[in-house]
């Protein structure tokens, strides 16, 4: 009887798990409950408990002993737990590029295309307003895509957008997250320690090997893995390129597994706790005042316009040079309202700010801008792809 009890009481939640907008609800109220906390009569202790640094003499690292390690719970959580989030896309990329939507030059070249063109546009749109100021290195802010974000306000729209779509949304998004983690480690790496570097490209020959000699116990790919984490963390190329890495070496028939057990704990604990830890801002009392701003101007214009000019026109240039063809039961403007979607930047564009820029002052006006930019992109998407009638099928004549 208590078990059947039991069984009642966590079968919703089960189910509200299994759904495809949980991971974006959750992410939502997580924002809001920091930014609330953060800026409420417990401000002081809750920003306090995410930056208080381990050992103040010691930057962004404290020795234990002979380690060298992250100084703080928000350096933890950014270079040590996102490396399992990390991870998770690596594998993510690694099965749609052999076994997936990108398998094929033939499938692949339109999300390729449409990323590339939704990377590009709003990098340019940023430097258009912050090009030769201080502020001009966050242009990799509004490149990326929030995949749970952008599908789960798909899902909302059930059979007004087809599955066809979605599944372009998803490679896109795919490719827009490997954008950024090579723009990640290529243009925001502030200074390199060779020794540690060559360590790491040392230990990581170790998962290569392994995988050549289609070696299967997992543990022996993930203990040099963490070498690798701690080599690269101290070589200035950030930590969380190591689970990319060490994914890209996890056999093949090995990723679908990894991913169904890793799929819950990155979602509903490692991504609430990095949405909790770094949406913990204290708020400007005149919030529209801070977002008068060129970092604003940019990262807002760059995720809202940029996203869907880009993805439109490198996809229409695609299609009208027959290169590709739009997804089935999809027409040019329901690939506008996907290319809004695509505008809700939110978990790797926070990650990117607090990379872009090293002033407390300029991470938060990006978060700022960062969380208005999704929630436009994503009410505009909705509603343009809501009032859009679906796209008949094309009949062939007998």
């Amino acid at each position: 009887m208590i078990r059947n009890a039991f069984k009642t009481l966590l079968s919703p939640i089960h189910t509200f798990l299994k759904d495809s907008r949980a991971v974006g609800i959750i992410l939502i109220l997580c924002t809001v409950v920091s930014m609330i906390l953060a800026n409420s009569s417990w401000q002081e202790g809750y920003i306090n408990f995410w930056n208080a640094l381990f050992d103040p003499a010691g930057g962004h690292h404290y020795q234990y002993r002979a380690l060298h390690l992250p100084n703080s719970y928000l350096l933890w959580i950014n270079d040590g737990m996102m490396v399992l989030f990390f991870f998770l896309v690596g594998m993510e990329i690694k099965r749609e590029l052999t076994v997936g939507e990108l398998s094929s030059l033939r499938k692949s070249i339109l999300p390729v295309l449409a990323a590339i063109g939704g990377m590009l546009f709003p990098a340019l749109i940023f430097s258009l307003f912050n090009g030769g100021t201080e502020y001009a290195h966050g242009w990799g802010i509004p490149m990326a895509t929030d995949i749970a974000f952008s599908l789960g306000i798909l899902s909302l729209l059930g059979n007004r957008v087809p599955v066809s779509l979605k599944i372009f949304l998803m490679a896109l998004a795919i490719i827009d997250d490997l954008g950024a983690i090579l723009t990640i480690a290529i243009f925001y790496t502030p200074h390199l320690n060779l020794q540690y570097l060559l360590m790491a490209g040392g230990v990581l020959l170790i998962p290569i090997a392994l995988n050549l000699l289609k070696v299967q116990r997992l543990i022996l790919y993930f203990i040099p893995g963490v070498i690798l984490w701690y080599f690269l963390f101290n070589s200035g190329v950030h930590a969380t390129i190591a689970g990319v890495l060490l994914a890209f070496c996890v056999p093949q028939d090995k990723i679908a597994d990894l991913v169904h057990g890793l799929h819950d704990p990155v979602n509903f604990i490692i991504m609430p706790v990095f949405a909790l830890a770094n949406t913990a801002i204290q708020l400007p009392s005149d919030i529209l005042g801070a977002l008068h701003n060129d970092i604003s101007y940019g990262i807002i214009a760059g995720l809202v316009l940029g996203k869907p000019i880009g993805i439109f026109v490198l996809s229409f240039a695609a299609v009208k040079l027959r290169l590709a063809s739009l997804p089935s039961k999809a027409g040019w403007l329901q690939l506008i309202g996907v290319g809004l979607i695509a505008g809700i930047g939110f978990t790797m564009s926070i990650f990117i700010s607090s990379l872009a820029y090293v002033e407390r002052e300029y991470q938060i006006i990006s978060i700022i801008s960062v969380i208005a930019a999704s929630l436009l992109a994503g009410i505009a998407g909705f509603i343009f792809l809501r009032l859009l009638k679906p796209v008949s099928p094309i009949k062939k004549s007998k």
